[in-house]
């Protein structure tokens, strides 16, 4: 669970340090915007995988490097070809961070009715 949270934090540094009081107009800004929701959707895919139990790192290093690639080059397409394509990468992954919020909710909303459940057993036994 921390891998995620780590590299999202290192990410955010990095990007504050770099672009702090610079306006981002344009392409750039796009093309950033794309990158920060590729980045938060692949943090947010880490951490339910670790609620899960089914994380990997390889999975989760090469999930981040296609989101970012893939959305990249959907968005240089539609500019390309005259049409705003980086609209459906926004799309998609606003979708799939709002379902993976959706699904760590859920996993820990029942992790902890699971540890209340678990305490009153013992208070009972006891």
């Amino acid at each position: 669970m921390l891998i995620p949270i780590f590299a999202f934090l290192v990410g955010a540094a990095i990007g504050w340090t770099l672009f702090q009081g610079t306006p981002l107009s344009g392409i750039a800004g796009v093309y950033l915007g794309i990158g920060v929701l590729a980045g938060l959707d692949t943090v947010l895919g880490g951490v339910k995988s670790v609620l899960t139990d089914e994380f990997r790192t390889d999975v989760f290093v090469t999930g981040f490097l296609v989101n970012v690639l893939a959305a990249a080059g959907l968005a240089w397409f539609g500019d390309q070809i005259g049409v705003q394509l980086a609209l459906a990468a926004v799309v998609v992954m606003g979708w799939r961070i709002f379902n993976n919020l959706g699904l760590i909710r859920r996993q820990l909303l029942s992790r902890f009715y699971e540890m209340q459940r678990r305490r009153r057993v013992e208070a009972e036994g006891s």
